[in-house]
């Protein structure tokens, strides 16, 4: 598995910086947390790591490889993965499509292969739908394997994302806000699975408002306000540090 590292990461848009100067490492076999109140920075920074905005300064590595320039696709093909704040799904497709939807970046089968029903097409697709059964299966989902995703609760919905997100295996995923919408219950399961993920070697980072789930779950914590990293530590450090309640949990977490 990969370590991801930001050294200085800086974003200004029209004179607002978005990110100042973030350092951050993201390490295998744990969940790092990125909190901190609305507009602080923290979904550009998960846009900066995977080349959806270009950096004004600074560096963003994965183990010694500079990707600060790379696109997107070649970003996600050295391992990393990503969900969105708000869910993107094929809501007219299946779940089962929307998980295989994941792989497309494995997909090596031509056109006319795929035109034709050519053996290969068809093993690689069987391949890709056996992928996405794991990940069914996982998530406890696979009861929904032909639902429509469009026609599932949001909470399932949201479940769907993070498993067309882990399909691939990545080495360090990045979940932005996953629990958006989840009562406390739903919360929990989601939390559990993530440290199973942490426990079998991916480096997980998590965005996320549920602060009860953030301190129970995460090995360490970074903590946005207008950009800037205020706080970093364990979540014993964060509850009780002073800069961290004035800014975002306040004075009854304290």
């Amino acid at each position: 598995m990969k370590q991801l590292r930001l050294e200085s990461v800086t974003r200004s848009f029209g004179g607002l910086r978005a990110a100042a100067e973030v350092n951050m490492e993201v390490t295998p076999g744990r969940v790092t947390g990125l909190i901190g109140p609305n507009g602080a920075g923290k979904s550009t920074v998960v846009n900066l790591i995977t080349g959806l905005l270009a950096l004004n300064l600074g560096k963003v590595l994965l183990d010694e490889i500079d990707i600060s320039k790379l696109e997107p696709h070649e970003i996600a093909r050295l391992g990393i993965a990503r969900t969105f704040q708000n869910v993107r799904l094929l809501k007219e497709a299946t779940v089962i499509e929307n998980v295989v939807a994941g792989l497309y970046l494995e997909d090596d089968t031509s056109v006319l292969s795929k035109l034709l029903g050519m053996p290969v097409q068809r093993r690689q697709k069987q391949e890709f739908e056996a992928k996405s059964a794991e990940q069914l299966a996982r998530f406890e989902m696979t009861q929904h394997t032909e639902s429509l995703a469009g026609e599932l609760p949001y909470g399932h919905q949201r479940r769907v994302e993070i498993m067309r997100a882990l399909v691939r295996r990545p080495s360090v995923l990045l979940l932005d806000e996953p629990c958006a919408g989840m009562n406390d219950a739903e919360a929990a399961v989601l939390g559990k699975l993530f440290r199973g993920l942490a426990a079998d070697g991916m480096a997980v980072l998590l965005i996320e408002h549920n602060m009860r789930l953030v301190l129970e779950i995460c090995d360490y914590i970074y903590v946005l306000a207008s950009g800037e990293v205020i706080a970093h530590g364990s979540p014993a450090e964060i509850r009780r540090d002073p800069k961290v309640i004035d800014a975002y949990l306040g004075a009854s977490h304290a």
